[in-house]
């Protein structure tokens, strides 16, 4: 057998001589940040068909033309900023009771003083979405410290009817963690213990309040990883990752949180509490209720424990950050990526050139990997396995046939820790560029991935100079995140994105939420994804769960049901 010092020297005298046959300004050597470049030529593959409408698109988009409006200010509730993306004119359930001194006394005797929050300046920040999209006008915030207190905060509240709105980190998208009016604010930051940790089985059981970057920092001490790694990772709560069944950079490898939670612990609206927090791997007694939790974004109940899977933590991390001449070649490099990279693969992401130019020009400290030109596309593979020098040589061979084969233009493979931190950080930041940029309207769509950039094209020929569109996300599951930007909110620019891109979505057979739920944003629109039987169904569970319907009140389901 070969060994491994043979082996990269063999491997080497192949890269040399593999880049001699290219240009002479093409070339694998090491640059000022030690990364080794990669260059190539294209292959373009040709364009698949557009598949015919569906019939949904006329219902959806009578139903939104029936309804939607531009902006509005009601007295008492809820605030849309004028750029809002709005389907219908939310009114305020007339059978909810309005909170009174009695209320807040019962609250102070069971929380305690200070975890009863009345000040003004706290109550601002959590009546107010990551966005500054969405604000509600709740006079109250409360804390709770366990399981029991949520459940007596519950029963009390349905039997007087009270909405309520749960919110973990608040770093949503679509409006669902914030009041719409003055629903009583439920934050679970301070139920964060981790219960217990099975080195053995890998089955991490905690409260929902747990801010996932400190989960993950547990774990790595232990020799473990989180399943799913998101952007908003030093805020978001893993309560609220399994309400919206969150998606993140993890899911090419690791899957959902439909598989990877194990078990959970809910209160209903009437304050009774479900126990189904198992840390069984298998369980085929009955129906398997916790999926009905996961996703379903606070308004069946609120999720104060999860069981959770936790894969264990690899050795070995390569990231290589690529530049391509299109569309095609993304979706055929990663075609490669699944059948050569195999088992490695963890991570597919992809961005156009405005999305980097964008990061390039108000991300402060970040730097294009590849600084000689500015390519079409870009893709981000992250690799993790347990054998750092074979991992190495697999990618390495990977990207040498992908240039041979015309798909990679240039390419860097980071070096340390340092570098794969930077090159992630280009992907990571994009959203936070956007919004420093100036407005934007953002969607989060799964498609088809021969099919997901036809959209950003077709928005850029409707919208032209009007607005800036840009396309990224993880290809590597299908889904888009399709961000128009702006200097300003402009209801003229809303107009031509909306309902255009859901009718769009729903003809390509794509999902409206691929990863971020749908919130208030969204509710009126799930008929875009989901049929009318589909919905209703979704409602019968809605109230039998929750008859009185006090659980994060207009959200997830159209107004019309839900109220």
């Amino acid at each position: 057998m070969m060994t491994t010092t043979t082996m990269k020297r063999k491997a080497a005298s192949y890269i040399f001589r593999y880049s001699r046959n290219f240009h002479s300004d093409q070339r694998f050597n090491l640059n000022r940040n030690n990364s080794r470049l990669l260059s190539g030529t294209f292959l373009c593959c040709k364009t698949p068909i557009i598949r015919d409408s569906t019939p949904i698109s006329q219902y959806c988009r009578d139903a939104y033309h029936a309804s939607a409006i531009n902006h509005f200010r009601m007295a008492s509730g809820f605030q849309f900023r004028r750029f809002a993306s709005l389907s219908s004119v939310v009114q305020r359930n007339p059978s909810f009771s309005r909170l009174n001194s009695d209320d807040i006394d019962f609250f102070r005797s069971i929380l305690g003083e200070k975890n009863v929050v009345q000040d003004e300046d706290r109550l601002l920040d959590a009546n107010t979405d990551w966005l500054r999209k969405y604000r509600g006008s709740s006079k109250l915030l409360l804390q709770p410290r366990s399981t029991e207190e949520v459940s007596q905060i519950l029963k009390y509240c349905n039997s007087r009817d009270l909405p309520v709105v749960p919110q973990g980190g608040n770093t949503g998208l679509v409006g669902g963690s914030v009041p719409v009016f003055d629903e009583v604010i439920i934050n679970l930051g301070l139920m964060n213990d981790i219960i217990s940790f099975d080195k053995v089985s890998g089955i991490l059981v905690c409260e929902a309040g747990g801010i996932l970057e400190n989960l993950s920092s547990f774990l790595d001490n232990q020799g473990f990883i989180m399943p799913l790694d998101l952007g908003a990772k030093g805020s978001c709560q893993i309560g609220g990752n399994v309400s919206t069944n969150a998606g993140g950079l993890r899911l090419v490898r690791y899957g959902s949180l439909h598989g990877s939670v194990l078990g959970l612990e809910v209160v209903l609206a009437d304050g009774s509490m479900l126990d189904m927090l198992t840390t069984l791997r298998k369980d085929n007694t009955g129906y398997d209720l916790k999926h009905l939790f996961i996703g379903s974004e606070g308004t069946l109940g609120i999720i104060t424990k999860i069981s959770i899977l936790t894969p264990s933590k690899l050795p070995a991390t390569n990231v290589a950050f690529l530049g391509c001449k299109d569309y095609s070649s993304c979706q055929k490099l990663l075609v490669d990526a699944k059948r050569k990279l195999g088992e490695i693969l963890s991570a597919f992401e992809f961005l156009d050139n405005m999305s980097m130019d964008v990061v390039l020009n108000h991300l402060e400290g970040t730097r294009n990997p590849l600084p000689s030109t500015m390519h079409n596309f870009y893709v981000l593979i992250e690799t993790t396995g347990s054998n750092d020098s074979y991992d190495k040589e697999k990618l390495e061979a990977f990207l040498l046939r992908s240039m041979e084969d015309g798909l990679i233009s240039d390419g860097v493979l980071a070096q340390d820790i340092n570098q794969i931190s930077s090159f992630w950080q280009i992907r990571e930041g994009i959203s936070e560029a956007l919004m420093k940029a100036g407005a934007v309207y953002k969607y989060d769509l799964s498609l088809p991935v021969e099919k997901m950039y036809d959209i950003v094209e077709a928005m850029r020929t409707r919208l032209g100079n009007s607005a800036i569109v840009i396309g990224y996300g993880h290809l590597g599951d299908g889904n888009l995140h399709l961000n128009i930007s702006t200097p300003q909110y402009d209801d003229a620019v809303l107009a031509q994105i909306e309902p255009f891109v859901y009718e769009w979505t729903s003809n390509h057979r794509g999902s409206i939420s691929a990863e971020h739920g749908l919130g208030l944003m969204k509710a009126n629109k799930i008929f875009y994804s989901k049929s009318p039987e589909i919905v209703q169904i979704m409602a019968s569970i809605k109230k039998l769960l929750d008859p009185r319907g006090i659980l994060n009140p207009y959200k997830v389901l159209p107004h019309s049901l839900g109220s």
